[in-house]
C-alpha cells in the first residue's frame, strides 16, 4: 500500500481516519492550500477530480465558482462532513455509485468513497485534476490520461525534506525524492515546479495535457 487516502500524513486506514475527520470538524475547517487558492482565477472550469479529498476543502472551492467535481476518499466520515459543508453552501451534492471507474460529475459535486489503489481514472475526462497531501505513484498515468486535452494538474505533496521538520508523514516511501515530481508526467507540459525547505519540505507542480494536433 502506497499511502492512506485522505492526506499521506501516516498509514493509518480509513477507520483512523473516519476519526480525524470527525474531531477537526468541531473545531474551525482547514483552508485551502494556498498553491490551489492563489491560482484558482487561471484553473480550467471544466469538470474536475479532487483526489483523496478529505472533508472536502479544495472541493468546495471549486464548487464555489460553480465548477461540477468529483470528490473522491476512503473516509466515509470525511465525505458526510464534505456532503454536509455543500449542502449548508447550497451546493448540489450527490453519492455517485462506486463501480471501480471514477467519473466526471456533470452537476455540482460527486462523492465517491473508493480506495484509489483499486480505482480506474477514465481517459480524457477532466479539465482539472488536484492532487494535494497524497502520493499514490501508481496513479501517476492514469491522472495524465484521465486528463482531457488542455486539462491541468496541481499536485502538491510531502518530499523527503519533511523528515527533518515536525509533523507530516515519516515513512519515507510516502515522501518524494529530490526532483521526483518534476519529473513525474513527462507526457504533461511543466508550467510551474518548486521545491520548499522552510518548515516543511513539500514539492508543487502545476502541468497541462497538450492539445492534439489537428489532423
Amino acid at each position: 500500500m502506497c499511502v492512506s487516502n485522505s492526506s499521506n500524513v501516516s498509514s493509518n486506514g480509513p477507520s483512523d481516519w473516519d476519526a480525524r475527520h470527525r474531531a477537526a470538524a468541531q473545531s474551525s475547517f482547514a483552508e485551502p492550500a494556498s498553491f490551489v487558492s492563489e491560482l484558482l482565477p487561471l484553473l480550467p472550469t471544466g469538470p474536475a477530480l479532487d483526489l483523496a479529498c478529505g472533508a472536502g476543502r479544495h472541493t468546495l472551492l471549486l464548487a464555489a465558482r460553480r465548477q461540477n467535481v468529483t470528490a473522491v476518499d476512503n473516509s466515509a466520515a470525511g465525505l458526510e462532513i464534505l456532503a454536509q459543508r455543500a449542502r449548508d453552501a447550497g451546493v448540489a451534492v450527490s453519492r455517485a455509485r462506486n463501480s471501480g471507474t471514477i467519473g466526471a460529475s456533470r452537476h455540482g459535486i460527486d462523492l465517491i468513497q473508493a480506495d484509489l489503489e483499486r480505482a480506474i481514472l477514465p481517459a480524457d475526462s477532466f479539465a482539472l485534476v488536484l492532487c494535494v497531501q497524497y502520493l499514490q505513484r501508481s496513479l501517476f498515468d492514469q491522472i495524465t490520461r484521465s486528463l482531457e486535452p488542455g486539462g491541468m494538474l496541481l499536485f502538491e505533496t510531502y518530499t523527503k525534506a519533511q523528515l527533518e521538520f515536525p509533523g507530516g508523514p515519516k515513512n519515507p516511501e510516502h515522501l518524494l525524492e529530490q526532483g521526483e515530481l518534476r519529473t513525474a508526467f513527462p507526457a504533461l507540459r511543466l508550467l510551474f515546479y518548486r521545491e520548499l525547505r522552510a518548515g516543511k519540505g513539500i514539492a508543487s507542480l502545476i502541468a497541462q495535457k497538450p492539445f492534439k494536433a489537428n489532423g
